[in-house]
């Protein structure tokens, strides 16, 4: 006992230098070894229909004349904001562009297709609109049933309209829960198989934001695609994750 307490302090440094020793060579054999991770990627997906519609439409006048042009034309846009008012679209949901003002000719050619002349046919007056409303089956409708307006007399070009999502934001925050639990799941399991526990993550990354057509064979983009031309939708978003495995 004596002789402990006479060299307490070289045991205690003995000990030391052993156990520093054990670290230093575990940290050696291990050196240049990865440690054990896995990667996954979870999906967030969600199908939902559109609240706000937005539909173009054009009309025409000619005249020889630019001011019974204008006169023709403005006495048509009275007609179409009348009948878009008869069916329950509001006024601040319509909007009427600058008209657009071209001047036209005809060319006339000789027996053998040369050009021998040209003359002025008129001023051809066309007119742009843009329904924007929260009303999508209502602005839907309407669109499909203008032929009151053509038997009227009005030339009316109608496109077909795109649709929009205006809580894209608040969709995308579920999503990217979404794919993160799925991802986490995934990597649980996988590890749990593999007789391992999950680690702490070490990485996360967001892939592309894409919105399709629901239910249909629409091709992804590398910058993500942003459907205008469904109604219904479905949106989707992955999230790859990088876990240590303990």
């Amino acid at each position: 006992m004596n002789f402990i307490k006479a060299n307490a302090a070289t045991i205690l440094i003995s000990i030391a230098v052993i156990i520093t020793g054990y670290i230093l060579g575990e940290s050696y054999l291990s050196k240049g070894k990865a440690d054990p991770e896995i990667s996954v990627t979870g999906l967030g997906e969600q199908s939902f229909d559109s609240d706000l519609i937005v539909w173009r439409a054009s009309f025409s006048k000619k005249n020889l004349d630019l001011k019974q042009a204008y006169s023709d034309l403005n006495a048509d846009v009275k007609r179409v904001k009348s009948y878009l008012k008869s069916q329950g679209i509001s006024n601040d949901e319509v909007v009427f562009e600058a008209a657009e003002i071209q001047k036209e000719y005809a060319t006339e050619y000789d027996e053998n297709g040369n050009e021998r002349s040209s003359y002025f046919t008129g001023y051809n007056l066309t007119q742009s609109i843009r329904v924007q409303s929260k009303n999508v089956d209502l602005v839907e409708k309407t669109s499909r049933e203008v032929s009151q307006l053509i038997d009227s007399g009005i030339e009316l070009n109608s496109f077909a309209p795109e649709y929009y999502y205006t809580k894209l934001a608040e969709l995308k925050l579920k999503m990217i829960e979404q794919a993160t639990k799925d991802a986490h799941d995934r990597a649980e399991k996988i590890a749990e198989n593999g007789g391992g526990d999950l680690g702490d993550l070490k990485s996360a990354d967001m892939g592309v934001f894409q919105i399709t057509a629901e239910n249909s064979s629409e091709d992804y983009s590398w910058g993500g695609s942003f459907n205008t031309s469904s109604k219904r939708k479905t949106a989707n978003i992955t999230m790859r994750l990088k876990y240590e495995i303990d």
